[in-house]
């Protein structure tokens, strides 16, 4: 019984974790756009931004982050045997390149605290499509625990991002020629 509630727990804070990954990397396109504003805008912007940046990732996201790891590797001490299957060697992957991510945002993080913005609003509104991508491939590679389905859920889905995205760059454009 206790292993369920280690799952469970691993799992509520898997969602906490990715609430905070999705919303940081929002933020961090919302402080980079005040960077540009006039003042007193910029600074006013600029100082709740980060109020709420600061309080979203030490408060939520880095202990989110850090309980999921915890619980997960809880639960491969009570079964090694996991670690053989090949679903579950393809999800370690995709969790180290998602706390690599983080790691990313963190340093990204960091630097907007600063007032450094390395990347521009919309290289940052790509860059939060990274953990999408990451929990859509991991869900259906765990329901469904074969290489070729998670796969082919994983490319249907890009598919359909890819068009998204080429979407709203059309009508953003349409947008500026209205404008003119």
């Amino acid at each position: 019984m206790a292993n369920l509630y280690i799952k469970a727990l691993h799992i509520i804070f898997i969602v906490t974790w990715f609430a905070g990954l999705f919303y940081i990397v929002r933020l961090f396109v919302y402080q980079t756009e005040a960077l540009d504003k006039p003042e007193p805008e910029k600074s006013i912007l600029g100082t709740q931004l980060a109020l709420m940046a600061k309080r979203l990732w030490i408060i939520i996201t880095w202990p989110s982050a850090l309980i999921t790891l915890a619980l997960g590797i809880s639960m491969i001490i009570q079964y090694p045997n996991m670690l053989q299957l090949p679903f579950m060697q393809i999800k370690l992957c995709f969790v180290l390149l998602l706390y690599g991510y983080h790691l990313y945002c963190h340093r990204l993080y960091k630097e907007l605290q600063n007032g450094v913005a390395r990347l521009n609003s919309i290289q940052l509104r790509i860059l939060n499509e990274v953990a999408t991508l990451v929990l859509i491939s991991v869900v259906f590679l765990i329901v469904l625990k074969n290489q070729l389905d998670w796969i082919k859920g994983t490319a249907g889905f890009v598919l359909v991002t890819v068009a998204l995205m080429l979407g709203i760059k059309g009508y953003k454009k349409l947008r500026e020629r209205k404008k003119k």
